[in-house]
């Protein structure tokens, strides 16, 4: 039933009726409010339960969080300063192995992202974040590049994703000692960037952003933005492969990096057709749901976010969904 109607939607979008319904922001509007308290009752479920750093239930969601943050969305529920500390105190124990370049679990994934939560989070430098620096500056140094570790797609699979959020890491972080070799770093990583291709959305989406962060003209980056609009389907979706259908968490990733890295406006015909395939595909209370891909190995244990075993993914495109959906709220109110 989803499928008939987002494909019945592409038609009256391609006629232009969805620009003219009023209703439209409202939708919008809905569909994230009803989605943010899943995903604020998802990052305490894992801090409540766990001592380590999760990308599913901490980053993914403090993008959503902190992008709809002043957009009329502020709520007092959310405990910033619980989720940071949460999050530093995880890199603070960890504060001798990166300064020997010895890392966590997840390496450069997991140390990447930690940071990169911080700074959604407005978090300030301090001597664990020099530390973490340090470790990513060591890892994989001949190597030009960072490699993920772990086989767990979409996020924790492509080379890209993980380059991207140790490429922010470094020049948010690092520090005026670590300045010259922090240069020589990305130099080196700029050039496996250019020279490497994309496999999939999350590989495409990544590229994008990692170029972006690089300082690539939006001229250089153009053909990255080309391949993604031509992977969007008639659905109006995004799907994490080619061979896969279209779902939340390709979509949401997808609209976002065109968004950010590659200035395509909100109010756009692709963005509103992916924004009306998200709204479209919401289940009733609130998620979106995603069947996982990946191999489990750590211990199974309950966040409070919906869908079981599928519900790390979940979270995961629940919250990309969320922040592209956010977004498009954004623009009905100051220009892109």
């Amino acid at each position: 039933m989803h499928q008939f109607v987002a494909a019945m939607l592409f038609v009256f979008l391609s006629l232009g009726l969805v620009r003219a319904n009023d209703k439209w922001q409202d939708n919008v509007k809905a569909a994230v409010a009803k989605s943010l308290p899943l995903l604020r009752k998802g990052m305490d479920g894992h801090t409540s339960k766990k001592t380590c750093f999760a990308c599913h239930n901490q980053l993914m969601p403090m993008l959503a969080l902190t992008t709809a943050n002043g957009r009329a969305f502020e709520s007092k529920e959310f405990d910033l300063k619980k989720q940071t500390k949460f999050i530093a105190d995880f890199l603070d124990r960890n504060r001798d192995n990166y300064k020997e370049g010895k890392g966590q679990g997840g390496q450069a994934d997991t140390a990447g992202q930690a940071l990169y939560t911080l700074e959604l989070a407005g978090w300030t430098r301090d001597s664990t974040t020099e530390a973490v620096v340090e470790y990513l500056l060591l890892r994989d140094e001949k190597l030009g590049y960072w490699r993920p570790v772990s086989n767990r797609p979409p996020s924790e699979a492509s080379a890209f994703t993980t380059n991207y959020y140790a490429i922010r890491s470094l020049q948010k972080w690092g520090t005026a000692a670590q300045k010259d070799r922090i240069d020589k770093r990305l130099a080196t990583t700029r050039s496996w960037l250019l020279k490497t291709s994309a496999k999939d959305t999350e590989d495409r989406v990544f590229r994008l952003l990692s170029l972006q962060a690089m300082g690539e003209s939006i001229e250089a980056r153009k053909p990255m933005v080309d391949a993604l609009l031509r992977s969007q389907r008639k659905d109006g979706g995004w799907g994490q492969t080619d061979a896969m259908g279209s779902d939340a968490y390709a979509t949401g990733s997808a609209l976002f990096a065109l968004h950010q890295a590659g200035h395509q406006s909100t109010s756009g015909l692709a963005y509103r057709r992916g924004i009306a395939f998200l709204v479209m595909m919401q289940e009733d209370d609130g998620s979106w749901k995603i069947r996982s891909r990946s191999k489990p190995f750590q211990t199974y244990y309950e966040s409070g976010f919906p869908h079981a075993n599928d519900q790390f993914i979940s979270i995961a495109a629940s919250s990309w969904a969320t922040t592209a959906l956010t977004l498009a709220i954004a623009a009905s109110r100051s220009p892109d």
